[in-house]
């Protein structure tokens, strides 16, 4: 067996944009049919549902039926020995590529890539599980620090203020600009697209960049997607399954119902 080479790693290193969908439905029907869709990635959300660590797994399995498609695992918090133990059981999943919330500090940041490598880089434990075909493939671990791919996601004042030196962290491939909590902290709840939101995104895009780092964003309003493509977002989640499924649901029983009314998109992301 050999070390799956992680796609979307590759393709951000090499600033082509890839888009995804949020997936929190648990699955495994739902994200079968998201997996189909031709989407570059799905989003597996275990902070914001009830996703535990099994439907990540099954999840992730059923994307791996689906070539081109790549399976990213959002952990539910990433920080102190509850993060570090999260972030070994996601990636022994096999899952190669993690989504960390609210990291805030460049010293977050480098405890999150030692988390995710295995010694002399890092803390990893090993063990033979799925990642390694369950110690079929003998050269797993010394290959894969090359091929896991650490994404933060940044998100608070604190996190603004600390931006260059998280993004210059080596092992932080990219920086997820998370609007809802931004816009929360900066003022703004319930609207991530206030026109001073706006700003600081195009002035977090620019450090980002600037750091030579992939940036991601998620936006439910097709424009201000594609505006955020412009301004280079590197990965970029254009939708997610619940939302689909609210506004397509609301809007049929508005066609039969009297009184139904479809329900407007969220402003907001998770």
């Amino acid at each position: 067996m050999k070390t799956p080479i992680n796609a979307f790693k590759k393709a951000i290193a090499e600033k082509r944009t890839q888009y995804g969908l949020w997936v929190s439905l648990l699955g495994p029907l739902n994200t079968e049919i998201c997996a189909a869709a031709g989407f570059d990635w799905l989003l597996l959300d275990g902070e914001h549902t009830p996703n535990d660590l099994l439907n990540v797994l099954q999840q992730a399995q059923v994307i791996a039926g689906y070539p081109g498609v790549n399976a990213i695992a959002r952990i539910p918090m990433g920080h102190g020995y509850v993060g570090q133990a999260l972030i070994k059981q996601y990636l022994d999943t096999g899952v190669q590529t993690l989504l960390v919330p609210m990291v805030d500090t460049p010293e977050q940041a480098r405890e999150l890539v030692r988390c995710m490598r295995y010694p002399p880089d890092g803390i990893r434990g090993m063990a033979a599980t799925r990642a390694s075909g369950w110690g079929r493939n003998a050269s797993y671990a010394k290959e894969a620090n090359r091929e896991v791919c650490l994404l933060v996601q940044v998100e608070t004042q604190e996190g603004v203020r600390n931006l260059d030196a998280i993004a210059a962290v080596e092992g932080v491939d990219g920086v997820f600009i998370g609007p809802s909590d931004l816009s929360a902290a900066f003022g703004h709840v319930g609207d991530p697209w206030h026109p001073e939101m706006m700003k600081l995104h195009e002035d977090l895009f620019r450090r980002i960049q600037a750091a030579g780092k992939a940036v991601g964003i998620l936006t439910l309003d097709e424009a201000l997607a594609k505006k955020h493509v412009e301004m280079g977002a590197t990965f970029i989640a254009v939708g997610t399954d619940s939302n689909l499924m609210v506004k397509s649901t609301s809007a049929l029983a508005a066609k039969f119902k009297a009184g139904a009314a479809p329900q407007a998109a969220p402003k907001g992301n998770y």
